[in-house]
């Protein structure tokens, strides 16, 4: 209750501010209001707390003059009553849903600039989450349900809904829903979602990346691990037909097998050993197989060495 005093003056300025004046009145409050009039008078008054006076500078309301500011009387000034109405209207419904959409338009949050128990009491008075046209409300409802697990260690206080929101919407949600056949046995709603239900979704999703990887690698290329070899083969005495010994040597052939370059390298006393390489697939070809079946022409080769080994 905002008491004015009497004028006839136009008011210029309106001040709000605690006071710490003893005499005021302690049913009223230590919260005062200094009005500044246009011939450079002020006058505080009290004010109720959790009112607001809703006056505005420079206008030019005349009291009722009953009493002028030079009398010095007393006078029971008429009481101007100014409530704040706070709300989103419905929250259930469309309507309540756009008010909570435009007041978020500039907001991360109902209260603050951190998650609190102010979306969370917003959050569970939603029915369902809001439709894709209202944006900034879809955007916060998502926001808020990634804190389920910690709703209730968010800061702050639970209040009415009638103490949310922007001024001038009352609020007019209604705290229980109509009861059917279903739901008498199951009171309690977690608007938060169910753990099982999103450990199921991300089992699934897990799977589904793993099927994905496999596919994938299954399509790349497998590496085939090959290697480079160089045989010295040695013959008999100076005898022995080299041309016939190479002969035998490239006529032996398996998968996996490729035969390169051969030349003839003196040993001494007019021998000489025939030096052939050749690229062989790890998993298929090795050294003993090669030495087995190059040495089984008896008639040719004396032995059989490996003079370098490398990996490509």
């Amino acid at each position: 209750m905002l008491f004015c005093p009497p004028t006839s003056h136009t008011v210029r300025d309106v001040f709000l501010s605690r006071s710490r004046d003893p005499t005021l009145n302690p049913m009223v409050g230590d919260v005062s209001i200094t009005f500044r009039f246009s011939g450079e008078e002020e006058e505080r008054c009290p004010v109720r707390r959790g009112l607001s006076p809703g006056i505005k500078a420079g206008s030019s309301r005349l009291l009722p003059p009953s009493s002028s500011r030079s009398s010095g009387g007393s006078f029971p000034p008429p009481p101007l009553i100014f409530r704040v109405i706070m709300g989103f209207g419905d929250l259930k419904s469309t309507s309540g849903l756009k008010v909570l959409n435009g007041f978020l338009a500039e907001r991360s949050y109902i209260e603050g600039y951190v998650p609190s128990q102010a979306d969370v009491a917003v959050f569970e008075a939603i029915s369902t989450p809001p439709p894709g046209d209202l944006c900034h409300a879809l955007r916060w409802y998502n926001h808020i349900k990634s804190y389920q697990s910690q709703k209730s260690s968010l800061p702050g206080v639970k209040k009415p809904l009638g103490q949310y929101g922007p001024s001038g919407v009352a609020d007019t949600t209604s705290t229980s829903a109509p009861a059917s056949k279903d739901d008498d046995e199951d009171d309690d709603i977690d608007l938060f979602g169910s753990d099982e239900e999103e450990d199921a979704e991300a089992a699934r999703l897990k799977e589904e990346r793993l099927a994905e990887y496999a596919a994938k690698k299954a399509k790349k290329p497998t590496l085939i691990a090959k290697s480079s070899i160089l045989l010295d083969v040695k013959p008999w005495d100076d005898e022995t037909d080299m041309a016939k010994l190479e002969e035998c040597v490239r006529s032996i052939q398996m998968d996996g097998l490729v035969w390169g370059q051969s030349k003839l390298v003196p040993v001494g006393y007019g021998i000489k050993k025939l030096q052939i390489s050749c690229v062989v697939e790890d998993d298929k070809v090795g050294t003993d197989i090669l030495e087995e079946q190059i040495t089984a022409f008896e008639d040719f080769v004396q032995s059989m060495d490996v003079a370098a080994f490398n990996k490509i």
